[in-house]
């Protein structure tokens, strides 16, 4: 996964053709953050469990998302914007598709990682890879995580995020006001099922941010595509 990974990095940032110009420049928050992470795991010994495993994977998986808010393709013409955005997909696409491959080799008995046996943070690395996923794994694992959100072994807003997900997916709005679709370059707050209840339902899964809250984070976000 390392050599892959490795050679997927360093095409991208060695083919100035592929990319109009500025297009990389925008970019190269989010690519040299993987390549960064890529090569501190290159150089660690092989992971002594599935705890440690998913913990590197996890980190992987959030090396560029980390500085996706660093990404501004404000000063790019429109179509070059989209073109940035792409370009990072395809990076990060692979990355997901690797550590999805990777965790379904892994599932326990049990269905999932609980927290108990896995700690919060190789729990949440598995939570992310699923959610970076599409419908076949949300509608896999969505009823496996809703019991364990009772029991404490999954957070509820891992949950939350999981279920918007698919219901925006499926064109259905969403219920605990976690997604954000792009309208007209801005990230705008998708459709909500109730938007009375909404801060209640939040509540109900310890979301602690208000809504409110959230959408004038979001607001202040660079131009998306």
């Amino acid at each position: 996964m390392i050599v892959l990974l490795l050679t997927m990095v360093a095409l991208l940032a060695q083919a100035p053709d592929d990319l109009a110009p500025g297009t990389r420049d925008a970019i190269a928050p989010v690519i040299e953050a993987i390549a960064a992470e890529t090569e501190r795991q290159a150089a660690l010994p092989p992971p002594a469990s599935d705890r440690e495993r998913l913990e590197r994977m996890g980190r992987l998986d959030q090396a560029g998302r980390w500085h996706i808010g660093e990404v501004d393709v404000s000063a790019l013409p429109p179509e070059q914007r989209g073109e940035a955005f792409e370009a990072i997909g395809r990076v990060m696409g692979r990355i997901d598709a690797e550590n999805q491959a990777a965790l379904l080799t892994m599932i326990p008995e049990e269905g999932w990682f609980l927290r108990s046996r896995y700690g919060d943070e190789a729990a949440t690395a598995a939570f992310r890879i699923v959610q970076h996923g599409d419908e076949e794994l949300w509608r896999r694992f969505l009823p496996v995580l809703q019991p364990l959100v009772e029991s404490g072994e999954v957070a509820g807003e891992s949950f939350a995020m999981m279920y918007d997900r698919l219901a925006i997916s499926e064109g259905r709005p969403q219920r605990y006001g976690t997604q954000f679709v792009c309208v007209e370059d801005r990230w705008t707050l998708a459709p909500l099922e109730n938007p009375d209840e909404v801060e209640a339902l939040r509540a109900e899964m310890d979301i602690a941010a208000p809504l409110s809250a959230l959408v004038a984070h979001m607001e202040q976000q660079p131009p998306c595509a």
